[in-house]
């Protein structure tokens, strides 16, 4: 297995796609065990594309894309945008504002940040927001799309894991509201001392009422799912499903509903699942030999041995999380890890949820860091600025965002207080 992890390691410090470099650091395994059928990696790979509890992906993404190509997109930026343009720094703070109504649409971290620069950015460039400040404040708020259902990291996490979706999507959100007040808080100091100025005077309530009129569905969607989660009325599966008719009724009512719409969404969704499809199918190979060697027992055994306190292991775990989404992506790291650590967390008496928010949104930092960070390249790249100056201009986001997983941490209500109102309890 060491050989595996080593012959993966080397390709990734190659340059080669790290989906293929799973595959490869997979087969490996396969041929150092002559007591295993070299069939077994194919067998393997298409036997977990077939896994019913993972056909929320595609429908969840479908859903997204269709929300985005009939109107939500723009709606939600006019509600965003009448809600906190009065505030000092009234376009950074609409970024944030906009960030998190739209993880409750499109569930990718990556896809909200580069959206959002694309809409957002020329207009701050134009009111002197400097290009690095943009580009991390829109990374930093697309990473809300991590929290807000429907989460691909977490849905991810809970059918890889066994833990209930319902209760993932729950929990994300204390998080996701936490981490945009602090967002909004930070925002607002650095506004001040660089005396960036509102956008607007303060919306009257018949202002904010009509902004809200207006994109009251596409609000409404992440507490749709919950709710539809929570009475039963679907399973995850079907609930993705749901969400792809809703998304098509949103934009029948937005009166935005077209075929080239529609099969511009497809097109975008085929490739998304593509990509995902695919990692996952690659992962399985090199989960076997993980399996095969005792790999998640071996660590859940020495959690156990070496560090006696649930909480000192977790801050470990965490810590080894945040150094390996430097070099790792975040979808990588959740399909790959999630066998390893759930049953070690398990074993420690942690709270599968409340492990498993914790876990994706410390995953996902790594988007947003050097030297690997899929989310830090797009939006330096849609803003046009350096990696330095990204850096230079987005360290108090960064220290904001580690600033709510230290609180997440120390305080597991955060995550748990909505499951267990809504479905009684954790896992």
């Amino acid at each position: 297995m060491l050989l595996s992890f080593a012959v993966f390691l080397l390709l990734l410090l190659l340059g080669m796609p790290v989906v293929f470099a799973i595959g490869i650091g997979g087969l490996v395994f396969f041929l150092t065990q002559p007591g295993l059928q070299l069939t077994m990696p194919v067998q393997l790979a298409l036997a977990e594309t077939q896994n019913f509890s993972l056909l929320a992906i595609p429908t969840f993404i479908l859903a997204s894309n269709l929300m985005n190509e009939l109107g939500v997109t723009r709606r939600l930026l006019r509600f965003a945008h009448v809600a906190t343009g009065f505030m000092r720094g009234g376009l950074a703070q609409v970024s944030v504002l906009l960030g998190f109504l739209m993880g409750g649409v499109s569930g990718s971290a990556i896809a909200d940040a580069s959206m959002q620069a694309r809409l957002l950015g020329p207009e701050m460039v134009r009111r002197g927001y400097s290009r690095g400040f943009i580009a991390a404040l829109q990374g930093f708020s697309g990473l809300l799309a991590v929290a807000i259902p429907p989460s691909i990291g977490l849905i991810l996490y809970g059918s890889i894991g066994q833990v209930s979706i319902g209760q993932l999507f729950a929990g994300g959100i204390g998080v996701g509201v936490l981490l945009a007040a602090v967002y909004m808080l930070t925002v607002a100091l650095l506004a001040r001392s660089r005396g960036y100025l509102p956008e607007a005077a303060p919306p009257t309530a018949k202002e904010v009422g009509a902004a809200l009129r207006e994109s009251f569905f596409a609000v409404l969607f992440p507490f749709l799912l919950l709710a539809a989660l929570r009475f039963g009325v679907f399973v995850p599966s079907e609930v993705g499903a749901a969400a792809v008719v809703y998304a098509l009724l949103v934009g029948l009512i937005y009166r935005e509903l077209s075929l080239e719409r529609v099969n511009r969404a497809l097109a975008h969704s085929v490739r998304d699942v593509g990509m995902v499809a695919l990692l996952i199918a690659m992962t399985a190979v090199l989960s076997y030999g993980m399996k095969w060697e005792m790999f998640p027992q071996q660590v859940s055994a020495f959690l156990l041995e070496a560090v006696q306190n649930p909480q000192v292991a977790l801050l470990l775990i965490l810590l080894a999380l945040l150094v390996l989404g430097t070099v790792l992506d975040s979808t990588v790291m959740i399909i790959l890890l999630t066998p390893i650590l759930v049953p070690a967390a398990k074993a420690l008496g942690i709270d599968l949820v409340y492990f498993g928010v914790l876990m994706v949104m410390t995953c996902a930092v790594g988007l947003l860091t050097p030297p690997v960070g899929l989310s830090m390249y797009s939006v330096c790249s849609v803003m046009g600025c350096g990696i330095g100056e990204y850096v230079r201009e987005g360290w108090p986001l960064l220290a904001a965002t580690l600033l709510v997983l230290l609180l997440v941490y120390l305080f597991p209500g955060v995550v748990l207080f909505l499951p267990r109102l809504l479905f009684g309890g954790g896992v």
